[in-house]
């Protein structure tokens, strides 16, 4: 391990707005009063890892509109480096409108026709960006066919050629897709390039196509695939390898919103790896020899995060976390 700690984490993907009701339990379309909330799940992690304090860097694109500053000023108060957000006048920032079950479970409601992040091109990425012990992470929200889906494709490859880790949570988003079939193919796609794959109980059967849990999760180590982080909401998580596998209870708290839990849990898990200085050649070695402590700060980030309303807004502090353990 390099413990030199000059590593950063490079998020690629969705920055938005989330529009959160003031009260539980109500479709949509009766909802009267709404909050807003930064969003977006490649944020809400960037926003964690440097909340813990480790370098988080974001990269994406906005609309040249109020949302957009009002994300960009977000992402800086987080500590999130955003030099690598790109601004357009051709499309608006994204927004998404969240309603709230009385337990905390959400519904979404996207608006995106294309959004400015979509628009971000393979051309616009820099060249070295990653470095050697970097972290890159992404989701599958802006995997759709658009400029957006090249620009992940260049980074991952620059991030395999220097040597960095790749983190992929597929956060499967449907009312985002044209057709089910089309996100499960493009996720599988993008599986074997990664070198860790998280993902919670209810994707696991969309994604694999299998039905038996243990057969669908060791179907995920296919191609870079090393660690699969395995989350089931309230119930905890696992870390698995090839040989092995721990599993750690959730910490037990009143979830009043469950936005940005699975977020802030890898966000608690990649910002463990960099602060450890954890490289490609010993990643598998350290979460099977780590594992405990992994699920017990990233359960913990999880679970604190959903006591407060929104993603980035609701993050714990590294106190809070530590209070926890």
């Amino acid at each position: 391990m390099s413990g030199d700690n000059m590593s950063k984490l490079v998020s690629i993907g969705e920055v938005l707005i989330d529009f959160i009701p003031q009260e539980y339990g109500i479709v949509l379309k009766n909802v009267k009063r709404i909050k807003k909330a930064p969003g977006g799940a490649p944020a809400n992690v960037a926003a964690a890892v440097s909340r813990y304090g480790q370098s988080a860097k974001m990269v994406t694109k906005l609309g040249e509109d109020a949302f957009g500053d009002f994300l960009i000023d977000t992402l800086e108060n987080a500590g999130v480096d955003t030099k690598s957000v790109l601004r357009t006048s051709e499309a608006n920032t994204g927004l998404a409108f969240v309603s709230l079950n009385s337990d905390g479970e959400r519904d979404f409601s996207f608006y995106r026709n294309p959004s400015a992040d979509l628009l971000l091109q393979a051309e616009e990425i820099e060249d070295n960006l990653m470095e050697q012990g970097d972290i890159l992470h992404f989701c599958s929200v802006d995997l759709v066919e658009s400029p957006m889906k090249y620009a992940h494709e260049k980074l991952i490859k620059q991030t395999h050629r220097n040597k960095g880790i790749i983190s992929f949570d597929p956060n499967v988003r449907l009312p985002l897709w044209n057709d089910h079939e089309s996100c499960r193919k493009t996720i599988l796609a993008f599986l074997p390039q990664s070198h860790i794959v998280k993902v919670s109980d209810e994707e696991l059967e969309f994604i694999t196509g299998i039905k038996d849990e243990s057969a669908g999760l060791q179907s995920l180590f296919t191609g870079h695939v090393k660690v699969v982080v395995y989350t089931k909401g309230s119930k905890g998580a696992y870390i698995i390898t090839r040989n092995h596998s721990t599993f750690k209870e959730a910490y037990k708290v009143t979830a009043v919103d469950t936005t940005g839990a699975g977020d802030a849990f890898i966000g608690g898990f990649l910002s463990c790896l960099l602060r450890d200085g954890v490289t490609i050649n010993d990643l598998e070695k350290y979460a099977e020899e780590h594992s405990n402590h992994l699920l017990t700060f990233s359960n913990a980030s999880g679970a604190l995060t959903t006591t407060k309303k929104g993603g980035i807004s609701a993050l714990p502090t590294l106190e809070e976390i530590l209070a926890m353990l």
